[in-house]
């Protein structure tokens, strides 16, 4: 061949294009939905990430009990990956996962999270609340808002709410134990924030133990073995704060998860912390 020949070949290799990219069907999470909310008595405006348990076609006239996450952003996947598998074993009854999350194209979560979760302000860096402290007002939605919500559009067992969160979320399920006992029967907190503020929370657990009241809940509370040594710590103190409680009504089981750090800690707290939360309602075999 030529170098002329060869140069043509190399020109026609330069200029052909490119092969059509191969498309495929997306994946999708059976039985989900996805629920726009109107903007909320606080200003903001919330998404609901929703999963049907799977006889709830099938079975019209049966109701649920609800899990309610926060962070449902980044969590509800994971809970609705392994509902298969507890259904199966029998160890929690049918129920509806709503995840609570926010509207909009890219949201920022870390600071949303933060003004919502928090029950008072960051002393150091926003000592007037512009960017935490506001659960009190979250908490309310919560209550007046988004459960009027879920109980209006899905068959739902008003008896039986539990309420999860990591981290920050797990602060603000602790918070809304202590503040509304009774609004949700079960309470899950990996890795909680329980530093927050300077210990604020173990004040408010004091204040309770002082009123004297019950606290007719289940807690399911965890720590990561790896966590960040400040955090751990205060998780270990609280831990055995709330162990000495004798609330009426109160059960509490607690779990160190060894070889996780903060956030690697939520699959297998949240597996064992729902299993807790619902076991008295789990099918009695």
């Amino acid at each position: 061949m030529s170098w002329k020949s060869a140069l043509a070949c190399c020109a026609v290799f330069a200029v052909a294009a490119p092969a059509a990219a191969a498309t495929y069907p997306k994946h999708t999470l059976g039985n989900t939905q996805l629920r726009t909310l109107p903007r909320a008595a606080n200003g903001r405006d919330y998404l609901l990430y929703v999963a049907l348990p799977y006889s709830y076609e099938k079975e019209p006239g049966k109701r649920y009990p609800v899990l309610y996450i926060c962070d449902g952003y980044w969590d509800f996947t994971l809970l609705n990956g392994f509902y298969g598998n507890l259904i199966y074993d029998r160890v929690v009854p049918e129920y509806i996962l709503v995840g609570i999350g926010n509207q909009g194209e890219s949201p920022d979560y870390d600071t949303l999270r933060r003004y919502d979760y928090t029950p008072v302000p960051d002393p150091e860096s926003d000592p007037k609340g512009a960017t935490s402290g506001h659960a009190a007002e979250f908490l309310a939605v919560v209550e007046k808002e988004i459960i009027p919500f879920v109980e209006k559009e899905y068959r739902v067992d008003p008896s039986y709410r539990v309420l999860g969160g990591s981290s920050l979320g797990g602060l603000f399920s602790l918070y809304a134990m202590y503040t509304r006992p009774g609004l949700f029967q079960g309470h899950i907190a990996p890795s909680p924030a329980v530093n927050w503020s300077h210990d604020w929370l173990f004040d408010l657990d004091r204040q309770f133990a002082a009123s004297g009241k019950p606290l007719d809940a289940r807690l399911f509370l965890t720590g990561a073995a790896e966590e960040w040594p400040d955090l751990i710590a205060a998780i270990l103190r609280f831990n055995a704060q709330v162990s000495r409680r004798t609330y009426g009504g109160f059960t509490y089981q607690w779990r160190l998860i060894d070889g996780e750090r903060h956030t690697g800690t939520k699959a297998e707290s949240y597996n064992r912390g729902v299993r807790f939360a619902f076991a008295p309602r789990a099918p009695k075999d």
